[in-house]
């Protein structure tokens, strides 16, 4: 398979908005397809682009008060699932998972919480587990998928975007899957600390 991946669907669940409008107007205009949740869902499709609700993929609504949206076989296995592997393409096309390119992520502000001397049920609520499961997905299947893991993330691919169109290399994957890896770890270990420190 070539090294170049062309990004057809993307998927958006983001704490922080700012900025990603100049992302979305650019991905719109390569022709890509938006899957995403709740809040996000909603910033998209106000901004005028369509976008296909995850509950509409899954046929899930979101349930335990927003605690399990994305955790789906039909969303992991569209990240998951290996483009080169007819095993993995057999088994998409059985149970209709979409592949799923592109995956920006921007996980939920536990160290701002904790900083913000929020409660500790407001603090528990903070641990974002879609997010990072999303991050995770993404950046493990990097040979196929591009993950945005963080705010921080969206003007390096929207450099990409704008350079070379809705496309991406190698490099460029493993580039954002090892900046996802990172993004993980250092949620992990505010995390560790905040319960060790208690």
């Amino acid at each position: 398979m070539s090294a170049t991946k062309k990004i057809k669907t993307a998927l958006i669940s983001v704490f922080h908005k700012e900025g990603l409008d100049a992302l979305l107007a650019t991905l719109h205009a390569e022709g890509v397809h938006f899957l995403s949740t709740g809040g996000t869902q909603q910033f998209i499709e106000s901004l005028g682009y369509p976008c296909q609700k995850v509950e509409d993929l899954t046929s899930y609504p979101s349930i335990l008060g927003g605690r399990v949206k994305t955790l789906h076989p039909k969303v992991f296995g569209g990240i998951l699932g290996r483009r080169d592997n007819e095993g993995d393409r057999q088994q998409m096309a059985q149970y209709d998972i979409p592949e799923i390119d592109l995956v920006i992520v921007d996980l939920y502000p536990f160290e701002q919480t904790v900083a913000n001397g929020a409660s500790e049920a407001d603090i528990i609520e903070k641990i974002d587990i879609g997010g990072i499961s999303l991050i995770r997905a993404g950046a493990k299947n990097f040979n196929d998928v591009v993950i945005v893991p963080s705010q921080a993330d969206y003007q390096p691919l929207l450099d990409i975007l704008k350079s070379k169109g809705a496309a991406t290399d190698l490099e460029d994957r493993r580039a954002f899957a090892a900046r996802a890896f990172a993004v993980s770890s250092h949620y992990d270990t505010a995390i560790h600390n905040w319960f060790v420190g208690k």
